[in-house]
């Protein structure tokens, strides 16, 4: 069972997910970290992370867990393995291959058939697991999305917000995985909001819905 939050870039998702695990108990399932996890193998096997063929083969070749904070690779922890700016960048190399989000999407689906978790991407709720009992989209203001990723990333808020208005353009006319609310999530606008605020919320629907 998985609780799904869905929303476009800089919505606090991430936080937002990794507290409501914590909050009820369950597993964050980090589904950023999966595709660093075929990044770093493809580095380690020596395969071409810009070549479909090559990182989709990795990507059905491995299996990827989640064991508290740790992230696992065919039961190893790589969990600061992954976080490197080489896999990062092999990252967002292997992420655009078809075949690798169609077996990254069948390894979410393994792990969430198993257990209770919290999860988060922009097509969670409508690919991944579209018969989630509880799916929420989260977002907020174009403006404060960029003001809360230029926090993190010392950039001008300016600059941030004019990448991500082009990362949001894409995102949701890509073909596969385009992000979208699922018909019956709930939205959230975290605009004035903290993400205590957030989860706190979120939660409390959770629990009226007996998931927790």
């Amino acid at each position: 069972m998985v609780i799904a939050i869905d929303g476009p870039a800089g919505a606090g998702k991430s936080t937002v997910a990794r507290e409501l695990a914590a909050e009820l108990g369950f597993t964050y399932l980090d589904s950023g970290a999966m595709y660093r996890c075929v990044a770093l193998t493809c580095l380690e096997w020596g395969a071409d992370p810009a070549a479909s063929g090559e990182a989709t083969s990795t990507a059905e070749s491995i299996e990827i867990g989640f064991d508290g904070e740790d992230v696992l690779i065919d039961g190893v922890p790589v969990t600061d393995e992954i976080r490197t700016p080489e896999v990062t960048e092999a990252a967002s190399q292997v992420a655009v291959h078809p075949g690798v989000r169609s077996a990254m999407v069948a390894e979410q689906r393994r792990l969430i058939a198993a257990g209770p978790y919290v999860t988060e991407g922009r097509d969670i709720g409508t690919v991944v697991a579209p018969d989630s009992p509880l799916k929420v989209f989260l977002t907020a203001s174009p403006e404060a999305r960029a003001e809360r990723r230029a926090a993190q990333t010392g950039e001008a808020v300016a600059d941030v917000l004019a990448a991500q208005e082009e990362r949001d353009r894409r995102d949701s006319e890509r073909e596969l995985g385009a992000l979208v609310a699922a018909d019956d999530a709930v939205t959230i606008d975290s605009t004035d909001l903290t993400s205590d605020q957030v989860v706190a919320e979120i939660a409390a629907l959770a629990r009226e819905r007996g998931l927790a």
